[in-house]
C-alpha cells in the first residue's frame, strides 16, 4: 500500500459526479417499542464520498449506522449497500463494509500487531500474505515503530489509528466511522482527518461518519446530512448548506443551529479514551 507524502485538501464533486450510489436507504427505519429512534431515513452515498451523519444527542445518528453494518435489525424500510441487501444479505455485507465504533475496539492487552493478526483471521485474510498486509498497513498508519508495543501503553491518537488499521485490512468498500476522533486531542484529530482523506483517495474508499465536530465535517465530508429528533432536516454540501442560510460568513455551526435548534460542544492514554468514549456512547 503505497503512502501519501502530502494532505490530500477536501474538495466537492462536480454535480456531474458519475460515480455510482454505494449506499442507498428507502424509508429506513428502527423502533425499540413504542419510541422511534429513526424514522423515514432516505438517503444515498456515492462511491468515494465522505458523507457525513450529523444531529444532536439522541438523534438517531448511531442507530442509523447500527442498522447499516448490521448490528440492529430493520424495522422497516430497506438498505442496500455495494448491491447487497442489509436485511437478507447481512454475511455479504458484513464483508464489505468496515467498522469503527464509539467504544474501545482495540485490546490493551495484547500488541497493536496481535490486534491485528486477530482482525486479519476474523477478515479470513490468506495466511501467506497476512503478515504482509498487516505490516502495510502499521507502515500507512504511522505506527510501525508501535508495532510490538502492548496497546495500553499508546495515547489515545494511536489507538484510533490502531482501531481505523483493523476496519480496512481486508480493503472495505465502505468504512463506517461512528464519532472517530472523540476524545482525541487537537493534533490527533489532525491526524486523523489526515488519514481519513488518504483512505478515501487512495483506495476509492466511501466514508460514512457521525461527527460532534462541526469543523471536521466541513473540512472531510462532501455531503453531510443533519438529522433532528430520527428524522432527515436537511442534506447538501458543506458549502451549499452554508449558502442556502444566506448570511456571509456562516458556518456549518450556523446551519446545525438553524435546522436543529441545537449547539454542539466540542494527550489522552488507554483509559482516559476508553472511559471518554463510554461516556460519549451513553450520551447517544
Amino acid at each position: 500500500m503505497a503512502i501519501l507524502t502530502r494532505t490530500t485538501e477536501h474538495s466537492e464533486p462536480p454535480a456531474s459526479d458519475p460515480k455510482p450510489v454505494i449506499l442507498e436507504t428507502q424509508g429506513l427505519t428502527r423502533r425499540f417499542g413504542k419510541v422511534t429512534a429513526v424514522n423515514d431515513l432516505s438517503i444515498s452515498v456515492k462511491q468515494g464520498e465522505v458523507f457525513g451523519l450529523l444531529g444532536p444527542n439522541g438523534a438517531g445518528k448511531s442507530t442509523v449506522i447500527k442498522m447499516l453494518t448490521t448490528l440492529l435489525p430493520v424495522s422497516a424500510g430497506k438498505a442496500i449497500l455495494a448491491g447487497y441487501d442489509v436485511t437478507r444479505q447481512a454475511t455479504a455485507v458484513r464483508r464489505v463494509l468496515g467498522y469503527v465504533p464509539q467504544a474501545l475496539s482495540a485490546d490493551g492487552s495484547l500488541t497493536g500487531y496481535e490486534n491485528l493478526l486477530i482482525f486479519a483471521k476474523l477478515y479470513e485474510i490468506p495466511y501467506r500474505g497476512r503478515d504482509r498486509r498487516i505490516r502495510e498497513i502499521l507502515e500507512f498508519m504511522g505506527l510501525y515503530d508501535a508495532a510490538h508495543r502492548l496497546v495500553r501503553t499508546y495515547s489515545g491518537g494511536m489507538i484510533r489509528k490502531l482501531e481505523i488499521a483493523q476496519s480496512i485490512l481486508h480493503q472495505p468498500k465502505i468504512l463506517f466511522l461512528d464519532e472517530p476522533t472523540v476524545g482525541l486531542d487537537p493534533i490527533a484529530r489532525t491526524q486523523v482527518w489526515n488519514l481519513v482523506k488518504q483512505i478515501c483517495v487512495e483506495h476509492d474508499t466511501t466514508i460514512f461518519l457521525t461527527t460532534h465536530f462541526l469543523e471536521e465535517a466541513d473540512s472531510l465530508c462532501h455531503r453531510v446530512t443533519i438529522m433532528q429528533q430520527g428524522t432527515v432536516v436537511t442534506t447538501g454540501t458543506p458549502s451549499d448548506l452554508k449558502a442556502s442560510l444566506g448570511k456571509p460568513n456562516a458556518t456549518l455551526d450556523d446551519v446545525f443551529i438553524h435546522y436543529t435548534g441545537n449547539q454542539l460542544t466540542s494527550g489522552v492514554n488507554y483509559r482516559d479514551t476508553a472511559r471518554t468514549r463510554r461516556a460519549a456512547q451513553r450520551l447517544g
